[in-house]
């Protein structure tokens, strides 16, 4: 097997040969796309361990580790196992052919038509540090289900776990249907501007622009996983204490370096201290320490660490209140407890950007109408939570915000369904993988139409020479019926 691929001609070379191969093997049976996700399936149950060691050393320092190996493999590993088998598993049933009702009277003289949803060729898939396997291996999951090739490019953001992906993609799958190309910005820059008949990009919306103009010098068509500001909407019905548990889990989860994390929390000005208190106590029952403590996950490296800190330090200078689940850390861990900013004027740092970390913005609100206007205000999120008991709310909410997913009453949820699309809207990025219509996202729909035998135009005076009548009867035929 070759290696990884690690300068710009070498990501060249690797795509003329993925889609040389492609060309000439033509559409691939079920069999095939079955066997090839198995082997991806096979990799991850296999190295497993090593894959969950790599990922905790790239977040981790000090005693306690820097991600319990526990969530790497819930989240990285069996998320993309998950999404490898629920391809595996339905394939047949995606792959078939879909009749379309030809057009009268060619139907009735025996015209036929059908759509056939066909391989691309070659995809270009490039993960992030966040999620270093999931962001990978659950698209290639709907690539390989569609009939594609593939060239990874892990994040070097998590540089232990890109180079074991690396290594272990090289010696275990073929390069010409599966590889990888590791390395810095550059790279990743090369990578996107190559000819892919299709990209896949996860990470921030600022470098998502970036990646659609490289894709778009060789039209290729794009799929963008971003992020933004997720808002949470608790209304009045809500259970606060329940609402504030749910919260508090997803924030601590993965630190709060997830695309769908909350980021702003809108809550009725009159439940404003119960709510913060609420909040406070839920974060400290799931996490009673932080420095120390093996169950949290901590900032990747200190550039990100830092970001979120200075987010923070600029609410301060302006004077906003900030309150805290912990005591601030004393030590050089990298964990840090739950910070919740209160009412920050829109023009702060932490209203611009997406936190992907352990803070909360707080909102207080006297009307629905007000907290609509505010989301309306920034760029459509990726995910968007309602948490209440009033259905007529519940339904203004969905109705009057758009995002890429919802989650009523818990969070993160939505992004977990494998039958159902995930994607973002605007700035949150476009197009969608999981399931069928992930299949579909990496398919060229090619439309079949197989004329009859029999061809009356001529009989019926639509082809030249026209006669005179010829304008009327098309005229005759301008109807609102």
């Amino acid at each position: 097997m070759a290696a990884a691929v690690t300068t710009p001609e070498g990501i060249r070379e690797l795509l003329t040969e993925q889609q040389q191969a492609f060309n000439r093997e033509g559409t691939v049976s079920a069999a095939t796309r079955k066997a090839r996700i198995q082997q991806v399936i096979d990799l991850l149950v296999d190295h497993s361990d090593a894959l969950a060691d790599a990922m905790g050393a790239d977040f981790g320092e000090g005693s306690a580790g820097g991600r319990p190996r526990a969530f790497s493999i819930m989240n990285d590993i069996l998320g993309s196992l998950a999404s490898l088998k629920h391809t595996r598993d339905h394939l047949e049933q995606w792959m078939q052919d879909d009749p379309r009702t030809v057009f009268s009277p060619y139907d009735q003289l025996g015209g036929q038509a059908e759509v056939l949803h066909q391989p691309k060729g070659s995809v270009g898939i490039i993960g992030t540090w966040n999620a270093p396997l999931f962001t990978l291996f659950s698209p290639l999951a709907c690539a390989l289900g569609a009939g594609n090739r593939a060239i990874l490019k892990p994040s070097e953001v998590a540089p232990l776990t890109a180079a074991l992906v690396a290594e272990l993609v090289s010696a275990h799958l073929d390069p010409a249907v599966v590889g990888v190309a590791v390395g810095d910005a550059a790279i990743g820059a090369a990578f996107a501007g190559s000819p892919f008949n299709h990209l896949v990009f996860t990470g921030s919306t600022a470098v998502g622009r970036k990646i659609m103009r490289a894709a778009a010098e060789n039209l290729v068509p794009v799929t963008l996983e971003l992020g933004g500001k997720s808002p949470v909407v608790m209304g009045r019905s809500a259970d606060v204490q329940d609402a504030c548990r749910r919260l508090a889990i997803a924030k601590g989860t993965n630190g709060g370096q997830i695309c769908i994390c909350p980021d702003v929390l809108y809550v009725p000005a009159e439940q404003l201290e119960s709510v913060i208190a609420q909040l406070q106590q839920q974060f400290r029952t799931l996490y009673p320490s932080v420095d120390d403590n093996p169950d949290m996950v901590a900032a990747i490296n200190d550039n990100h660490l830092q970001r979120v800190e200075a987010y923070l330090a600029d609410a301060r200078d302006r004077g906003v209140r900030i309150e805290s689940s912990h005591p601030e850390a004393t030590g050089t861990s990298r964990k840090r407890p739950l910070r919740l900013v209160i009412n920050p004027p829109a023009d702060s740092v932490i209203m611009q950007e997406e936190i992907f970390g352990s803070a909360l913005v707080i909102q207080s609100y006297d009307t629905i109408d007000a907290v609509l206007d505010d989301i309306h205000g920034r760029e459509r999120p990726l995910a968007l939570y309602y948490f209440g008991q009033d259905k007529d709310e519940e339904q203004q909410v969905l109705t009057q915000t758009l995002s890429g997913g919802v989650t009523v009453n818990d969070l993160l949820m939505h992004a977990a369904m494998h039958e159902a699309p995930f994607g973002g809207v605007g700035g949150s990025g476009m197009g969608h993988y999981h399931g069928h219509e992930g299949f579909l996202e990496f398919s060229h729909t090619r439309t079949v139409y197989r004329a009859p035998a029999y061809d009356p135009r001529g009989e019926w005076g639509m082809l030249p020479p026209h006669h005179d009548q010829f304008e009327a009867m098309m005229q005759a035929q301008v109807t609102k019926d």
